[in-house]
């Protein structure tokens, strides 16, 4: 080929690798480095054919200018710098480094001691520096092309109100689809296949909310024990789509997807880790941030700098207190928002983003710059509120705008059905919208995302057929109480009566949770009873156990919880009581005799104070008013008995003439006419009793 064009000075900004047209310029970040080197691949990425040192340095920010270079381009980094682990200085310029802005990635990761920036060996492993070459094992960055046509692209800009999120993940929603190409099983391109996407717009999903798609890497010890790393927790590249979720290699798979999700009226989550990455602790391999600058990109131990604090238990925490970190993850959250047009991000382990020096802060500075941002202002925000970190648990505590996976939700419901004492009053405060939780500071309801089961622990199905955790193939052990409860038999049976019991007690969950205020969140293949055979922690089984079982969900038994399901959640579209803008508390009249919300027990009595603190009173009725337009009332009032005996609810007062809407015992049952004001709920089940009334005049 011939020889390359020297390096001009180029530009610090924008960070990354960008095109012009007539020439690429390069710019990263590094305050510790003494010289930076740019090194081009030839196109199989696996022959290194020139290193150029990058030739200024602006603000801490290295860079220059590739004349006649074009898009498609594979390129590292070289950073040369003090080796001084104590100090927290890990530079090694034998390692190649993928561009922290990398937009695509080349190649596969190949694990070998050479990956590490010390010694390593077969007894112990030490900090002498380490000389070996990484580069044939390292994977590498490509200059992309983000040109396309959106057309009329427009985002559905569903209010929270109205939202129902679907967790998925990108690979185990279509991998066992054989009614799509065995190519695209798997990827964005099966994402947007219209029979995946008739099946979520007929649920009446208004969200999908993708489990990680940044590009990741394979766990060492993972590939040793024949395992995979299946979720993606272990981010490598914050700009770059996972190589494995495109069919065919163009990151435009993606906006594909997004497009046709968008025109089916369905938004776009993604699930994000910017607390750590896949360089996990001080022991870890030098693959980008490491070699770059360490001690920027990490947090490290205040008087011991050689190791990483651990706040996130992967081995490393990002440094979010250093702003051009905080700038990188804007950049990242930008750049998903206006090149891909995502619609919203949920932030794993969101708690450590928001540490300073002293621990948690609501007015950190990553809060800050993303409350101001003029693009991220208009997306959905949710954090997971929690890290393992001193005073890690912070559910609630999220500056207002944020949105909250709530656990105390998702275990106060499965201890409820499960039957435990003592539950009823937190229960009516997580139906109610946990506003114990979360009403101050102008909050609404949404900000709670309700959800039964999530990526994280047993799906519904299991919840129901397990008592214990089956991690077995997992060749580890698990941990945490997942209250579930097995109705007799662990795992699969034949016994009609427990599958009876286990159909009835999903079904009141689900009934629970899309009549709870908040924002409902379902796990993906839930509606259809999907099962990881009793594996609480599928993190590592890229396989069947954790793929979505479509034959299951054309059974009889899936179809029939797939309509049961798509009934639930036509309802709460239909009754905009059941997904109030705001907290209710019993204050209003909705119509004589009748707040917008209030508590009964199954005489149709108010709950006392005493009857409340009772821990052997389980059941209980719910009752919500408001208008439904019309000119009307809607009145509907939720019984609900986690019991095992049949108990027949009296209606509360003012006698209206209603019918049952939903029965989770019996699915079939609509549109039913109640006699005598009184409904029978059967045992473990909830009945939703629908009423209207005129607005009274004023």
């Amino acid at each position: 080929m011939p020889p390359l064009p020297a390096l001009t000075a180029g530009t610090p900004y924008p960070l990354g690798a960008t095109s012009d047209g007539l020439g690429i310029n390069f710019a990263v970040f590094s305050a510790h480095a003494e010289r930076v080197e740019l090194c081009l691949f030839d196109p199989s990425g696996r022959r290194e054919i020139a290193r150029l040192t990058l030739p200024e340095c602006t603000d801490e920010i290295w860079h220059g200018y590739l004349p006649n270079a074009r898009a498609g381009l594979i390129y590292g980094y070289r950073a040369h710098g003090p080796y001084q682990p104590q100090a927290g200085h890990r530079f090694n310029s034998h390692k190649l480094l993928l561009d922290p802005y990398a937009r695509r990635i080349s190649g596969i990761l190949r694990w070998s001691d050479a990956l590490f920036g010390y010694r390593v060996n077969s007894q112990r492993a030490d900090l002498s520096f380490d000389r070996r070459d990484s580069a044939p094992g390292m994977i590498k960055a490509v200059v992309a092309d983000d040109g396309f046509n959106w057309g009329d692209d427009r985002p559905p800009n569903v209010p929270w109100s109205n939202t129902v999120v679907y967790e998925a993940h990108v690979r185990g929603l279509t991998m066992l689809r054989d009614d799509i190409r065995p190519n695209e099983r798997g990827t964005f391109a099966a994402l947007a296949d219209d029979r995946v996407i008739d099946h979520l717009r007929r649920l009446g999903i208004t969200a999908v909310e993708l489990m990680p798609i940044h590009a990741f890497v394979q766990d060492r010890y993972l590939l040793q024990k024949g395992l995979r790393n299946y979720w993606g927790y272990n981010t490598i590249g914050f700009f770059a789509i996972e190589p494995r979720y495109l069919s065919d290699g163009s990151i435009n798979e993606m906006r594909v997807a997004v497009r046709r999700l968008h025109a089916a009226g369905i938004e776009v989550i993604l699930d994000v880790v910017y607390n750590h990455t896949a360089e996990g602790s001080e022991m870890g391999p030098t693959l980008s941030f490491r070699g770059l600058d360490n001690a920027s990109y990490y947090r490290l131990v205040n008087d011991n700098p050689r190791h990483c604090v651990n706040d996130t238990g992967t081995g490393n925490t990002m440094n979010m207190t250093h702003p051009r970190v905080l700038q990188m993850v804007m950049d990242s959250l930008r750049y998903w928002v206006t090149a891909f047009h995502v619609d919203g991000f949920r932030f794993d382990l969101g708690v450590t983003l928001g540490r300073e020096s002293y621990g948690f802060d609501p007015g950190a500075g990553f809060f800050d710059a993303l409350r101001q941002d003029p693009v991220l202002t208009r997306v959905k925000l949710i954090s997971e509120p929690w890290d393992v970190g001193p005073g890690g648990y912070q559910l609630g505590n999220h500056p207002p705008g944020f949105a909250q996976w709530n656990d105390r939700y998702r275990n106060n419901i499965r201890k409820f059905w499960r039957g435990d004492a003592g539950q009823r009053q937190e229960f009516a405060a997580r139906l109610a919208g946990s506003g114990d939780i979360f009403d101050r500071q102008a909050r609404r309801p949404w900000e709670s995302i309700n959800y039964i089961a999530s990526h994280d622990g047993f799906t519904l199905a299991d919840l129901v057929s397990y008592s214990q955790r089956h991690n077995e193939a997992n060749q580890e052990e698990g941990g945490g109480e997942g209250y579930s409860y097995n109705w007799g038999v662990e795992g699969p049976t034949e016994d009609k009566q427990i599958l009876e019991t286990r159909g009835r007690v999903q079904r009141s969950m689900l009934t629970t949770l899309f009549f709870s205020l908040g924002t409902p969140m379902l796990l993906g293949g839930d509606e259809f009873g999907r099962t990881q055979r009793g594996n609480d922690n599928a993190y590592c089984q890229d396989n069947e156990i954790s793929w979505f079982d479509w034959k299951q969900a054309d059974s009889p038994d899936g179809q029939a919880l797939t309509d049961f399901v798509t009934r639930l959640i036509a309802l709460r579209r239909a009754y905009p009581v059941l997904r109030s803008t705001r907290f209710l508390h019993g204050r209003h009249v909705m119509a004589p005799g009748v707040k917008d919300i209030a508590w009964f027990d199954e005489r149709g009595e108010t709950i006392s104070p005493d009857a409340w603190n009772n821990p052997e009173q389980r059941v209980i009725t719910l009752r919500r008013a408001g208008f439904s337009g019309g000119g009307k009332i809607a009145i509907l009032t939720l019984c609900l008995n986690p019991s095992a005996e049949n108990i027949r609810f009296r209606l509360p007062p003012p006698v209206i003439p209603a019918r049952i809407l939903i029965d989770s015992a019996r699915p079939d049952v609509a549109e039913a006419p109640i006699a005598d004001n009184e409904v029978e709920v059967l045992a473990r089940s909830t009945v939703l009793v629908g009423a209207s009334h005129d607005i009274p005049p004023q």
